[in-house]
């Protein structure tokens, strides 16, 4: 019974590696990443907490509507929706954007060639994500699956 157990737990972490592969080569075939939501400036569209998954998209693709993170130099990224874009002359928009839960739009409209548009969004996913990556839980799962690989291929008397 718990050779079974063990071998169902070996199955079930096979098929979370084969999860992690296609997600690493989803990621650079789609140019995709993932982004964390830690304020609560697109509720109740994407709550704090979430986890987005975003794509790379040229400026000239955005359209009114659309929930894009920009990349500020110098600054946190900014994910809201888009309120407005103009195209201002060599690839560059100026886009206008606006977050849900705010009664303004941004200050100013942001000038950029290229943005992430959210594809979709998992709320409370993105604090499972930032407890798991902190470095001793990858530590201690790291320890722990070495010792069930181990185990797993550890010699064992055969029964007669």
């Amino acid at each position: 019974m718990g050779r079974w157990i063990g071998e169902r737990i070996l199955d079930l972490l096979a098929l979370g590696g084969i999860i992690c592969i296609i997600a690493v080569v989803a990621a650079f075939a789609f140019n995709i990443s993932l982004i964390m939501f830690k304020t609560g400036s697109m509720s109740p569209t994407i709550t704090t907490g979430s986890l987005a998954i975003v794509r790379e998209i040229q400026a000239s693709e955005a359209e009114v509507g659309d929930v894009l993170t920009i990349d500020r130099p110098g600054q946190l990224p900014v994910t809201h929706r888009v309120v407005s874009t103009t195209e201002v002359g060599g690839g560059k928009y100026s886009i206008e954007m606006k977050g849900d839960a705010n009664d303004n739009k941004d200050p100013a409209p942001y000038q950029v060639t290229q943005a992430r548009v959210v594809i979709f969004s998992v709320p409370k996913l993105g604090y499972f994500v930032s407890r798991v990556s902190n470095p001793r839980v990858m530590a201690g799962t790291t320890v722990a699956m070495t010792l069930l690989v181990t185990w797993s291929f550890w010699p064992r008397k055969r029964r007669t």
